[in-house]
């Protein structure tokens, strides 16, 4: 989940220098980005390493309180990860409180001294646990008998306490739920308390950074604004130009704003038309940009370049690569241009890359992989070139996606930025299954996007949902389209809500909406007679590209809907 020395120097000198810092040890869950949002949620600046980093990473953050995620592991694997040796001598040493959940939680009992065993009954999903324990640190006084649900997913349980632990919680089916040694700081749960399915979580670990840790929340964007400004100022030299790439999108428009207030008119921001963009979006940015944000934009129509490129290109993780590569390309081109011009090379190029981002790039501690088992290579981390000529400046990479909104509130960015949906730097290349270059594949799918987006907003949905857009499929369908027999293409239309974009649920749609959609998309985008909806959650699915399709809660208006009608 990123280098604990790479978050080390990032680390933000408001952050209080560690004496207020939550890390969390990474061990490969499904939730563990959940547990960092959660914690900042609460006003706390928290952190996600790799859980086998080496010590002294570890130690140069100097947390105040350390979790040790979940993971798909048993402690028993051959392999299975694990914190680095003198750990628990460097948190006892420390003063830090550790917090281990499901996997963390077994991995700190067996490296204590207790044991862990495979469960003669798993648990998976909601569960009941108990309070066993008149008071506790985790959930305070009267606790003996108090039930609440909590969500597991476990395998191996407790069966042996290291010496000096209490069990303050047990599932109704008997198993260990909590536990805790208070003099040596060390706490426990089974459950997962940062998923929305353990409805008490947040309270137990708003009690964990409050009232056992003593953590203070001061955790605040104004904080982190100040602090990015003093840090571009300081490493952009006072006759320096610098380069931001800009999308249009939240991340781009807020991060060269902050840079622009920063260093002013040394900015020079390009955007870039990459063949890849939405309908008109090139026209409706530029005049944007110029009219509401004021900032110096160049574009470079780069359309030809990109799309020769990817020509016969089909894999996803490949087209990010060679879009991330490509965009470099540019960019040093133009800093080339721009050296004529001022009469210096810039030395730095700015990017809007998020914390997400990050994580997503890299993969899960335990693994034995360095970077091939990922989510998908962003093409602002994974994408980039090795011989790169410009130094790059991200001044978000610490933050989530509603982080980011904040800072641009702040910022006094309009809310028609702030408020647009996600785009993937890659654009529609990630949402052409296929090569993008065959047929019209392209100027299809922008219609067929165009007319749902539009949809969606003339319904008063848009702020709604976090991200919609459309995808094509590279198969043909049979369908009925002026009593004639049609064999057209199909597109996947894509809804989703979420927070950060790291977890993800999909938008139910009420049938006479979706009906609406389905007849303008197949009565005015030519070549299309089946539309189909992503109802697949994330995970398993992405949330930026279709991750798997049903045709549940669909109208196959290729066919029967117009029969009906």
């Amino acid at each position: 989940m990123g280098s604990a020395a790479a978050a080390a120097a990032a680390l933000p000198a408001s952050a209080g220098s560690g004496e207020n810092l939550v890390l969390i040890l990474d061990y490969g869950s499904q939730y563990t980005h959940l547990i960092t949002r959660r914690v900042r949620q609460l006003g706390v600046l928290s952190l996600c390493v790799s859980g086998t980093a080496p010590l002294a990473a570890l130690e140069s953050l100097r947390p105040r309180a350390i979790v040790l995620s979940g993971g798909p592991h048993s402690v028993h694997a051959e392999g299975a990860p694990t914190f680095p040796e003198g750990f628990l001598d460097f948190a006892d040493g420390a003063g830090a409180h550790v917090l281990g959940v499901c996997y963390g939680m077994q991995l700190l009992v067996q490296s204590l001294g207790g044991a862990v065993e495979p469960g003669e009954r798993q648990e998976y999903g909601k569960m009941e646990v108990e309070g066993t324990a008149p008071s506790s640190a985790l959930y305070g006084e009267a606790e003996t008998g108090k039930r609440q649900t909590v969500w597991m997913s476990h395998g191996d349980e407790v069966v042996r306490l290291p010496e000096g632990f209490e069990v303050v919680a047990r599932s109704v089916e008997g198993a260990v739920a909590a536990i805790e040694n208070r003099e040596k700081r060390f706490y426990g749960l089974q459950y997962h308390p940062e998923v929305t399915h353990s409805p008490q979580g947040m309270e137990t670990l708003r009690r964990f950074l409050f009232d056992v840790c003593g953590i203070k929340a001061d955790w605040k964007m104004q904080d982190v604004l100040d602090e990015e400004i003093k840090t571009i100022q300081s490493m952009v030299g006072p006759d320096e130009d610098v380069i931001c790439a800009l999308s249009g999108g939240v991340d781009s428009t807020v991060v060269a704003t902050l840079v622009h207030k920063a260093i002013g008119d040394r900015l020079h921001c390009v955007f870039v038309d990459n063949g890849l963009l939405r309908y008109k979006e090139r026209e409706r940015v530029m005049s944007t940009f110029e009219s509401d944000l004021h900032l110096p934009v160049t574009c470079v129509d780069a359309s030809e370049q990109f799309l020769s490129m990817l020509k016969g290109i089909e894999d996803p993780e490949q087209k990010r690569k060679i879009i991330g590569r490509e965009f470099i390309a540019v960019f040093d081109d133009f800093a080339h241009k721009l050296e004529q011009k001022v009469g210096k090379r810039p030395e730095y190029l700015v990017q809007g890359t998020l914390y997400p981002d990050v994580i997503e790039s890299c993969p899960p501690p335990g693994s034995g992989r360095t970077h091939s088992h990922t989510i998908k290579s962003h093409h602002n981390v994974g994408g980039l070139p090795k011989d790169m000529k410009l130094k790059l400046i991200e001044p978000l990479k610490l933050l989530f996606k509603d982080e980011v909104r904040k800072l641009g509130s702040i910022l006094n960015v309009p809310d028609s930025f702030l408020k647009r949906h996600p785009f993937p730097g890659p654009g529609l290349a990630v949402r052409v299954l296929g090569d993008v270059t065959q047929g019209n594949a392209l100027d299809t799918l922008r219609q067929v996007d165009d007319i749902f987006v539009q949809a969606i907003k003339d319904a008063g949905l848009y702020d709604k949902i976090w991200q919609a857009f459309a995808v094509f499929l590279p198969v043909q369908t049979v369908g009925v389209q002026g009593d004639q027999r049609t064999h057209s293409n199909a597109v996947v239309l894509r809804a989703i809500t979420s927070e950060d974009g790291m977890t993800a649920d999909w938008y139910y749609f009420d049938r006479e909406f979706l009906v609406d959609v389905v007849n303008k998309i197949c009565n005015n985008v030519r070549g299309i007679n089946r539309v189909c909806q992503d109802i697949t959650s994330k995970p398993p699915a992405t949330a930026l590209r279709t991750g798997g399709f049903s045709l549940c809660n669909i109208c196959q208006q290729g066919s029967e809907e117009r029969k009906r009608q």
